[in-house]
Order: structure tokens, then C-alpha cells, then sequence
């Protein structure tokens, strides 16, 4: 995973995190999880809410026992809470919330949480779809019928977002009851919209259909910012079956988050 500030913003709002157990430790039989949230609300208040929400999932995660859809519901009602109640007590965070996109894999299947307009990807057989879905007054509109996908891109409001964490006392993620089965090379794709503004979906396609997940990251990084790099731009991307790059081989790009960290 890799965040950059852009080429734009003064700060870097965007908060990523992932966990990737060994396979001797403790929380081997939790799996691995993955963390994209894309902070708002004035200034560096949006970095305070990202950051408690990829903290609070990663840590509840793997200390509430139970099935992943029910430990993913009760962690993001607590980050939630956590960023809520910062809110109301600490006026330089006053109206701070945050998107927030979590994909766990255990057991042989995917599982996502979501909430906001950050996005999940599979890229599966060549071919690429978004598995989460934008809560986005745009994409409402688009899967009411009153908007055009194209028109939806060019919109003005295309960055009001209807759901975050943190902007009220209880939040309605979106999260899946059942798993996704796994297949070797499946590729998931987690992002925040600094990427997805600028990069279209044949490109991330591409990119992360022939690099490796650590050359893909910096891929897609470079061609957020050689669009503009107008955001915050976040990505992570992981690969299932067979490694096409040594395990323990360093990806030195900066920023990146190390294995379990939050950046």
C-alpha cells in the first residue's frame, strides 16, 4: 500500500493499513486485512478522523472474536463513535468524518466493509470490476436513473458524500454478509477517489494486471500525479496465489505503510 500527498493539498488526509499475519503467529487464523479512509473536514481534522478509523478497525479486528462480517460491523461502529465523539469535544475537529474501505481475507474468502466513496476492486480473469459501491449523492442519482455514468464524472457535486464515518452518531455501512471465494490470481484493488478522479479503469487494469502489487502501487501513484495529482491519492493492491515478487522483498518507494501500520 502507498499514500502520497499529491501535487495539490497541503496535507495528506488519506490513511491506509494493512495486516498480513505469519502463518506461525497468533492472528494467523484471522487472516489478513487492508485499510483505505480518505479523511475530510477543515484542516488536518480529516487526517485525525482517517487515522482513528484505519486504527480502531485494525485493532478491534483482531481482538473481537466472531464471524469477519460481524467483527467488521462492530469495529466500524466503533470508529465511528471514536471519531464522533473527537468531534464534538475537540473544536479544531468540529464536522471531521471519513470514508472507509475494508477488505479482510480468511478462511478462503473475501469479505468487505464500506462506507463513503473510496472503492474496492477485483481484478479477476483479466477482467476488473468495483465491488464496492459509491455512497455518493452522484451515484445515487446514476442508479436512480437521473444521471448518465459520463455525466456523473463531470458533475460538480460528484465529491458530496451521503455516508462517513464520524459526521453522525451512528453510521450505515455497507458490509457483506457472505464471503467471496478466493481463486488464485484474483487481484483486490483499494483505493481513494484521488486515484480513481484521475485514473480511468482500463489504465488500473492494465497497470495491475502485468506489474506486481508493489510496482502496481507505485504505477498507479505516478499516474494519479502525471494527471494532476489534484488529491490525496492512496492505493493498496493484493495479489492472491503464487507471489510474483520474493517474499520479503522491500518496496522502497516512500510513503508506504509498513506490514500492520497505518500511513
Amino acid at each position: 500500500m502507498l499514500s502520497h500527498t499529491g501535487l495539490v493539498r497541503d496535507n495528506n488526509e488519506d490513511a491506509v493499513a494493512y495486516v498480513l499475519p505469519d502463518a506461525t503467529g497468533p492472528a494467523a487464523g484471522r487472516g489478513a486485512l487492508a485499510i483505505v479512509a480518505d479523511g475530510m473536514g477543515g484542516h488536518a481534522a480529516g487526517e485525525v478522523a482517517s487515522r482513528i478509523a484505519a486504527e480502531t478497525v485494525r485493532r478491534l479486528y483482531y481482538e473481537l472474536g466472531g464471524p469477519p462480517p460481524d467483527v467488521l460491523r462492530t469495529a466500524l461502529a466503533a470508529a465511528n463513535k471514536a471519531i464522533y465523539q473527537r468531534s464534538a469535544t475537540d473544536p479544531a475537529c468540529a464536522g471531521m468524518g471519513t470514508t472507509c474501505t475494508v477488505l479482510a481475507l480468511r478462511g478462503g474468502n473475501a469479505y468487505l466493509a464500506h462506507i463513503g466513496d473510496s472503492r474496492a476492486y477485483l481484478l479477476r480473469d483479466g477482467a476488473l470490476r468495483q465491488i464496492s459501491e459509491d455512497h455518493s449523492l452522484v451515484a445515487q442519482l446514476v442508479r436512480d436513473g437521473a444521471l448518465s455514468a459520463e455525466e456523473a464524472a463531470r458533475s460538480p457535486q460528484r465529491h458530496v458524500i451521503l455516508r462517513a464515518l464520524g459526521t453522525e452518531p451512528t453510521a450505515e455501512p455497507a458490509v457483506w454478509a457472505q464471503g467471496l471465494p478466493l481463486r488464485p490470481g484474483d487481484a483486490f484493488v483499494l483505493c481513494s477517489d484521488g486515484l480513481t478522479d484521475l485514473v480511468d479503469d482500463r489504465t488500473l487494469a492494465g497497470i495491475v494486471g502485468r506489474l506486481p502489487p508493489c510496482e502496481a502501487c507505485e504505477a498507479l501513484i505516478a499516474a494519479a500525479l502525471a494527471a494532476g495529482g489534484t488529491d490525496n491519492v492512496s492505493v493498496g493492491v493484493f495479489l492472491i496465489g503464487p507471489a510474483r515478487q520474493q517474499p520479503g522483498e522491500p518496496c522502497i518507494t516512500r510513503p508506504v505503510a509498513c506490514p500492520g501500520g497505518t500511513s
